[in-house]
């Protein structure tokens, strides 16, 4: 992407007060992005029945988002560049809502994978936009609150969406899963227009072709061969092939990025230490551990604590209540100790919940249980936040369309790289002993694993100087010179 110098205000004297209204209206519609997330899965069976296929047919619905969405990430950045962020993120939610109207109107499974198609495309450029839009409206000094108010819906919709979407499906019909999204939308596209400033480069460069086809490609085979680790049980040679061709395809668009002279991605951005930390090296090991609980909890309590649905969501209550309470603190907690302070001993703190996790048991107090998932929750937030924000600090304005949408690609990639690890662990464990299906002890090394990497990222971040992010934390440090 080239790098150039952009031509609007807010770029010169963003206010904290627009900045602040400018991450709500990103915030809503990240909100519906991530609840359509979270609320499909429990219409699946229903969608079966009513498409007149076997319920696990419906899962290519959500692999061809997922794969849709993995596709088109890497041009979202120039995209925005090129035509405006504003015009593409509006474009992105009108997408995304237009798509949700067809899902819901869909007939058959083929109408309906169409459908879901078109969603990822608009989903793929709605979160690297949308944090391009805060990033040039918010001042260094608000950039922590700016991406607090961004990330709350990745909290939130969690909690919601599982439990919206089965009253849902249970007393109106699965279609309204999807129509919801349509008021959520035109909301959303509504506050665009009224408060989103137009963000525009000067000369963003001629589209590099090759390196979109590349990236995307490369893209969409790893996470392919991660989704497929996890969900399909057929050959491991298919799975690692898959992976390898991903692997090959994304180091061919990192040295085409490197040769030609208006790159589709900026990877100077990678030169930045506190960005490279937060996105690549322990950023991407710690988002791998902390994104396996998620998934591993669940199956925890359903096979070795042997409770149904309803009884393990309410331990799940708990875990996400733990990341919308840690909101309240993340600002003064960083102003007071400062980036890496809070990553080490934070890092460390969420590590030390995960072990823990894998020493529950049916005999467990429950007292106990809620403690230690409040605590995995708390240091969720707090530890997603600081990477998010710090992943920011150092990086120029030419810099930040590229940073964005690297940090959603290798995102995207952490998320996924965490349920394959973690079902890799399980499924490991399961085989040595010869059992039909995971139990306790499978978990217990599973979680054990999980958080010994997430020990190692930490003390990775000790490697940051005391003052990294300072100007965007407030760090007392910082603020005494």
């Amino acid at each position: 992407m080239t790098t150039v110098q952009t031509s609007e205000k807010t770029d010169e004297a963003p206010s904290a007060g627009q900045a602040k209204i400018v991450a709500l209206v990103v915030a809503v519609s990240f909100f519906m992005q991530i609840l359509d997330g979270t609320i499909v899965a429990t219409s699946l069976p229903q969608m079966a029945a009513s498409f007149g296929v076997q319920p696990v047919s419906m899962s290519i619905g959500i692999t061809v988002y997922m794969l849709t969405m993995s596709a088109f990430i890497p041009l979202s950045g120039w995209l925005g560049d090129r035509f405006g962020a504003r015009r593409i993120f509006l474009a992105s939610i009108g997408v995304f809502t237009g798509a949700s109207l067809f899902c819901g109107l869909s007939g058959s499974l083929t109408e309906f994978i169409v459908a879901r198609a078109i969603q990822g495309a608009g989903s793929a450029l709605m979160t690297p936009v949308g944090r391009i839009i805060v990033l040039k409206s918010a001042p260094k000094s608000e950039l922590v609150n700016a991406i607090a108010l961004i990330t709350w819906p990745a909290l939130t919709a969690p909690v919601i969406g599982p439990v919206l979407g089965g009253f849902i499906t249970t007393y109106a019909s699965w279609h309204w899963n999807f129509l919801i999204n349509i008021p959520i939308g035109l909301l959303g596209m509504a506050l665009v227009l009224r408060f989103v400033p137009e963000q525009r480069e000067e000369n963003p460069g001629r589209l590099d072709v090759l390196g979109f086809i590349l990236s995307g490609a490369g893209m969409t085979f790893v996470l392919a061969a991660l989704e497929l680790s996890v969900k399909w049980k057929g050959s491991l040679l298919l799975v690692l092939a898959m992976l390898a061709t991903g692997i090959v395809l994304s180091v061919m668009a990192a040295r085409h990025f490197l040769k030609v002279e208006n790159p589709l991605l900026d990877l100077s951005a990678f030169k930045v230490q506190t960005f490279s930390i937060s996105t690549l090296s322990a950023g991407t090991a710690c988002r791998v551990a902390i994104n396996a609980t998620p998934f591993l909890l669940p199956l925890l309590f359903q096979l070795g604590f042997g409770l149904n649905s309803i009884a393990a969501g309410t331990y799940l209550l708990v875990y996400f209540l733990g990341n919308l309470g840690m909101k309240a603190v993340t600002t003064p907690l960083l102003a007071q100790f400062g980036f890496r302070n809070v990553l080490c001993v934070n890092g460390l703190i969420a590590a030390l919940c995960i072990i823990a996790c894998g020493f529950f048991t049916p005999d467990t107090p429950l007292a106990v249980i809620y403690a230690i998932l409040l605590a995995a929750g708390l240091s969720r937030s707090m530890e997603f936040t600081a990477l998010n924000t710090l992943a920011f600090a150092d990086i120029s304005p030419a810099q930040r369309s590229s940073a964005s949408t690297l940090s959603s690609m290798l995102q995207q990639a952490a998320m996924l790289l965490g349920v394959a690890v973690a079902a890799a662990l399980l499924n490991i464990s399961t085989a040595l002993r010869a059992a039909p299906e995971p139990a306790l002890v499978d978990f217990r090394w599973a979680f054990l694993a999980v958080g010994l990497m997430g020990i190692v990222s930490s003390l990775r971040f000790f490697s940051l100087p005391a003052d990294a992010g300072a100007e965007v934390s407030k760090h007392k440090r910082f603020q005494e010179k």
